[in-house]
């Protein structure tokens, strides 16, 4: 048997299995940023940042794709030019024919992503989105209600099925079902399949309901209508809303098991980081105390501070803040434990890659050499 030449396609699907795009923030720009979905790709090239360093290093090893976790394509491009250094890299990339892809917000969301990472080398514990993410599968998006006789609801669930209702997740034919009582008055010029016209009738009936779709909403409606034995079934569609998810949204709160001392978490963070050292900003009288509420956020984080404040976090750790967020945090008594913005994610690339292999088999990943954390001591 031939062996599968995997495409550029196929990886933006296994990323987007891993990293789902609806997860993403909407500012965000995730996915496939640069390339010919077509293009074959056997060997990817994993970076945080895409820089001039790692796009060379990219056309040197001949990798169809890269992975960069921050987009490299986010405010609009008003030039493309091998000399501009914000353009540069990818101007290369796209001479070179090597796509770019991003994961982002999208990856920091998602369950066992980077922010989840994250909590796993503070401590165990119970742990939380701070913005919960709210999603609606397109399949669930309206609910379909209508009545009719006991003996003939099988049969409009069966019509209804078929033309795509009642579909939630790998299950079919999914509905509800309820006894109710039901009244009409015929005029004139109707023709009641039960009772009569010109006399308020109570009768006893199912009430049904079913999930749809859009796409499959006006054939359901018709399946609806050819199966009802009523000249004028009652029908209604109700739009449904996004549910918020209880694991996947930005940021997280973490209740630890076991309280933790600032120290201890530093420490903590540091050995899982791969990092030399922290930054820390604490009220004097802060420093020792044992925390048990954590809020954390990957990269630059402080716009979930307030939200994990409110949660009853003691502590907050992300990658950067600037001088007057410090200033604040202290002054609301809280601690903040700060890496650098690239140190609080780059740990997490050898685990995207695992994650991403098992669904593209034939395509290698190779982490970046030349990705590093911009800022060095001196």
């Amino acid at each position: 048997m031939a062996k599968r030449t995997r495409r550029i396609r196929d990886l933006a699907k296994a990323l987007a299995r891993v990293a789902p795009e609806a997860l993403a923030a909407p500012w965000d720009n995730v996915g496939l940023l640069l390339g010919d979905a077509n293009s074959p790709c056997d060997r990817v090239l994993l970076t945080i940042d895409l820089t001039d360093a790692v796009a060379e290093e990219a056309c040197a090893l001949r990798v169809g794709a890269v992975i960069a976790y921050h987009p490299p394509i986010f405010h609009p491009i008003k030039k493309l030019v091998r000399q501009d250094a914000a353009t540069g890299p990818l101007y290369r990339l796209a001479h070179a024919g090597i796509a770019v892809l991003s994961p982002h917000t999208a990856l920091d969301a998602v369950a066992g992503g980077i922010n989840d990472w994250l909590a796993e080398g503070i401590g165990d514990g119970d742990c939380r989105p701070l913005e919960a993410s709210s999603s609606l599968a397109a399949r669930e998006s309206f609910k379909i209600v209508t009545v009719a006789p006991a003996e003939v609801i099988d049969r409009i669930r069966g019509a209804m099925s078929i033309a795509g209702a009642g579909r939630i997740g790998e299950y079919s034919q999914c509905s509800q079902s309820s006894a109710v009582e039901g009244s009409f008055y015929g005029g004139a010029k109707s023709s009641p399949r039960v009772g009569h016209r010109g006399k308020l009738e109570r009768i006893q009936e199912q009430r049904l309901e079913m999930v749809c779709g859009p796409k499959a909403l006006p054939a359901a409606l018709a399946a609806l209508r050819a199966a009802h034995p009523y000249e004028t079934p009652a029908i209604e569609v109700h739009s449904l809303v996004a549910q918020p998810s209880a694991r996947e949204g930005q940021g997280r709160l973490l209740r630890l098991s076991e309280p933790a001392s600032t120290k201890e978490i530093a420490r903590r963070l540091r050995k899982h980081l791969g990092a030399d050292r922290l930054e820390c900003a604490a009220p004097t009288a802060a420093i020792e105390i044992h925390h048990e509420f954590i809020g954390l956020c990957a990269g630059s984080g402080m716009s979930l501070f307030d939200g994990a404040l409110r949660a009853g976090a003691t502590l907050f750790f992300t990658g950067e803040a600037k001088h007057h967020e410090q200033l604040a945090v202290v002054a609301r008594g809280c601690t903040l434990l700060l890496s650098g913005h690239t140190v609080s994610e780059r740990g997490y690339l050898p685990r995207l890659a695992q994650k991403i292999a098992p669904h593209v088999p034939g395509i290698s990943f190779t982490l970046s050499k030349h990705d590093r954390h911009p800022l060095v001591e001196v």
